[in-house]
């Protein structure tokens, strides 16, 4: 059971209305970092949690987040506001109007026009949200991995977006917003690191053929090395073009077939085959036309007008 208190989780004072900042504030809204995408990823997270503990937290950090959405979504609505009314009540010259909302290259039209200065669930870019940016797999150790990751990625956009503005109010709230994204990511990376043993994710271990084996497979300079494939615990092996396959095998696919199966294969590859004692015309060459045509087989290339593409010269 869901209530809401109608105070913000942090208090937010806007000092001027600005139609450009509040379009990019959607990215944290109904963009595929923001904050409806980490709520209902960690809320879906929390449904199908079966550790006591991790629901927990993951109920409370979803619930934190829908908090968030609500802050951001605020911030949208009070940098609209001037603009929405000017908008709503036609107080401008057409021209004037349009110039105003459509200033300093920003892309406020949009949510101006088609959304009347609200904030819609969709990111800077006027993309519109989707559940696709939930990438829950319901494992924990790849899902709390996949929130750290995302909590980083919040960050990084908020420190963007921080630094977009000067009003010092939108600034406080930002930082608070991008500060709560460092506290989730302690508590992911805590949880995750509860789990003992909590790496490769999931149960299989690999085949120890590969596990630590680093494929040098990029060539060309700089080909550098450091912890990542270099040390005792890698084993360091350069591929080469010709080099056989890492399983020492002969590198084919293969299938069996089942008896009924054979014949019709046979019959199927027979039928579709292309001949090689063939050089029919097509389409593409009957639409060239003669001249363009035998340019074309002698390697010439496009032909000015008059030139013969067999001699390579005049015409007489």
């Amino acid at each position: 059971m869901f209530s809401h208190n109608k105070r913000l989780q942090y208090t937010v004072r806007v000092s001027e209305c600005n139609p450009g900042l509040a379009n990019l504030m959607l990215e944290q809204f109904g963009g595929p970092q923001g904050e409806l995408a980490a709520a209902c990823r960690y809320f879906t997270q929390a449904l199908g949690e079966d550790d006591a503990g991790r629901k927990d937290m993951l109920f409370d950090i979803s619930t934190e987040e829908l908090s968030h959405l609500e802050i951001i979504g605020t911030i949208v609505g009070m940098l609209n506001k001037g603009a929405k009314g000017r908008l709503a009540e036609g107080v401008e010259e057409e021209g004037e109007m349009y110039r105003t909302i459509t200033g300093a290259g920003n892309d406020s039209h949009l949510t101006q026009v088609l959304y009347g200065g609200g904030p819609p669930l969709v990111n800077s870019a006027g993309v519109p949200w989707t559940a696709a940016y939930i990438d829950t797999i319901g494992e924990p150790t790849a899902d709390l991995r996949s929130n750290i990751a995302a909590e980083a990625r919040a960050k990084i956009v908020y420190e963007r977006l921080i630094n977009l503005t000067d009003d010092p109010g939108v600034k406080d709230a930002l930082t608070f917003l991008m500060t709560r994204e460092i506290a989730h990511q302690k508590s992911f990376e805590k949880a995750l690191y509860a789990i003992e043993p909590n790496f490769p994710p999931g149960k299989l271990p690999g085949d120890p053929r590969f596990t630590n084996v680093y494929f040098d497979m990029s060539k060309g300079d700089p080909d550098l090395r450091g912890p990542w494939n270099q040390g005792e615990r890698w084993d360091f092996r350069t591929l080469a073009q010709g080099d056989a396959p890492v399983d020492e095998g002969d590198g084919l696919a293969t299938v069996t077939l089942a008896d009924a199966e054979a014949p019709v294969v046979q019959q199927m590859a027979a039928r579709t085959q292309s001949r090689r004692d063939i050089d029919p015309t097509t389409g593409a060459e009957l639409g060239m036309g003669e001249q363009a045509l035998l340019a074309d087989a002698a390697g010439l290339g496009p032909v000015p007008e008059g030139l013969d593409p067999a001699k390579g010269k005049p015409r007489k």
